[in-house]
């Protein structure tokens, strides 16, 4: 359940009275783990998956109500705006004018106070923050375009234009450094009420960053850049039978050999971060730690891309030395070489399941079938990239439908989302997690991504008063019979 999916008031879930209330149906109904997106800040395209930063806050997250409860808005501010028109979808260019000018008003009233708390957020969370906060600000000073299209002082960060930029946008850093304080003020409370209640987070690290982002911009070292700031190659994934094409995301892709030379300490101050404000993470893309597959820069496909090693075992025993033992999901979907599978069993960490894959006539010899499955994973019915059950029932092949039917023994008296989701429930599988969509049978308007695809994408939500008490009973009931409370 996306933070963006919850129903709270102003336009798109936050963090607030909401996000509380789906903590307590959570534990009501028997619920152990509450899986998000990640929460950073979307940028174009509206994807969390590429941010202006893999350790900021998204803004728009921040519970205004909340904000007003604490003195620091007036609720005039915000109540008679207008947040959108449906308010089953986020209307994220309506958000992006709206949202901030009321942020500011907040952080004004913050920053005049200047209180120790904030001051001292601002100290601990220096190594990332500064950079962030001159990123966002000089992207507003040119008119959000790519930091690849800057002057070149800035682009490639001269000390004289940094210090020039440091002095001649003061304000609109503070702005930027308020704005995650208020963010990670509210994130904090949030995630302690949820453990309190016997709830643990399992947040999702993306295995790039976006290229117009405060990472690649402040470290270009650790990538695979020109002498101008600009990729060489780019990160997708090849053609199979799921796309023609293949998937030409455009991240910019590590320089492996770089990182390997300082023991991989960008990576460790990012993985120490997220288990700062997570329970358990889950990491995406894992095969691309033993291949990662590069696409030339520029191209319009993903046809010409080749394999190139990654760092394999090494980065992970890294992590585990420097770290300690982490809690990780790894998410191994995907057409997996033997290789890739040593790696998982190497690192001892449990991969995913997903029972929709299980029926597709494409994909055979997956192991995704329940009857395959070791307690040493994690089921799905589906992720946020997949169809809801009922949507893909409606639009899958027959064959693979009436496959799903007979293998699961489904009826439509009850809905088929039910069926399915108990297989995943009554598996081995020591954790089964579900979209809340299905939880609620809905079918393919509710689908929160189609990969490869832009626009209509992240914007589901769902509506007040659906994860009621009679779900909640219904779920906790499902808990009992298969033995997961």
């Amino acid at each position: 359940m996306p933070v963006s999916a919850l129903p709270s008031p102003c336009g798109i879930g936050t963090l607030g009275a909401a996000a509380r209330e789906f903590v307590d149906f959570l534990a009501r109904g028997g619920q152990s783990y509450w899986q998000l997106l990640p929460v950073c800040p979307t940028s174009f395209g509206d994807s969390p998956y590429q941010s202006f930063s893999s350790y900021a806050g998204n803004p728009y997250f921040i519970d205004l109500e909340d904000l007003a409860a604490e003195g620091l808005l007036e609720r005039a501010a915000f109540e008679h705006l207008n947040w959108g028109d449906d308010p089953a979808r986020v209307d994220y260019g309506l958000l992006y004018t709206t949202r901030y000018p009321v942020l500011e008003q907040a952080c004004r009233r913050l920053l005049e106070q200047r209180p120790p708390a904030y001051l001292q957020f601002c100290q601990e969370h220096a190594g990332w923050l500064e950079d962030y906060a001159l990123f966002m600000a000089l992207k507003g000073r040119h008119g959000g375009v790519s930091w690849f299209r800057w002057p070149e002082g800035e682009r490639l960060r001269r000390p004289g234009a940094m210090e020039r930029a440091r002095r001649e946008l003061a304000g609109e850093t503070d702005f930027w450094r308020a704005v995650q304080y208020l963010f990670f003020r509210q994130w904090d409370a949030l995630k302690k009420y949820a453990n309190d209640r016997g709830v643990s987070i399992i947040g999702d690290l993306p295995i790039y960053v976006s290229g117009d982002s405060a990472d690649v911009w402040a470290n270009p070292e650790q990538f695979q850049l020109d002498g101008k700031g600009r990729p060489t190659e780019v990160a997708g994934c090849p053609p199979d039978g799921f796309s023609a094409d293949g998937q030409l995301w455009g991240n910019p892709l590590f320089d492996w050999e770089r990182m390997r030379t300082d023991g991989y300490q960008w990576w460790l101050r990012r993985i120490a971060f997220q288990f700062r404000i997570y329970d358990v993470l889950r990491i995406d893309h894992f095969r691309g730690f033993d291949q990662y597959y590069a696409i030339p820069y520029g191209a319009d496909t993903a046809k010409n891309g080749r394999w190139r090693p990654g760092p394999g075992i090494e980065f992970f025993k890294t992590v585990n030395r420097e770290l300690g033992r982490k809690r990780i999901i790894a998410e191994d979907l995907g057409f997996l070489t033997d290789s890739v599978r040593k790696l998982l069993r190497e690192t001892g960490y449990p991969g995913m399941k997903v029972l929709e894959f299980a029926f597709d006539s494409r994909d055979t010899g997956s192991g995704y079938l329940p009857h395959c499955y070791t307690p040493h994973c994690v089921a799905y019915t589906g992720t946020h990239d997949n169809d809801t059950i009922q949507g893909w029932m409606a639009s899958a092949p027959p064959k693979d439908v009436a496959f799903a039917k007979a293998y699961l023994r489904l009826n439509s008296r009850e809905g088929y989302h039910w069926g399915m989701m108990r297989a995943a429930w009554a598996s081995a599988a020591d954790l089964a997690v579900m979209q809340f969509q299905d939880l609620l049978g809905l079918g393919s308007e509710a689908r929160m991504n189609v990969p490869s695809t832009l626009g209509g994408n992240w914007q589901w939500r769902t509506l007040p008063g659906t994860y009621d008490e009679k779900l909640a009973r219904r779920l906790r009931r499902e808990m009992k019979v298969y033995q997961r409370l």
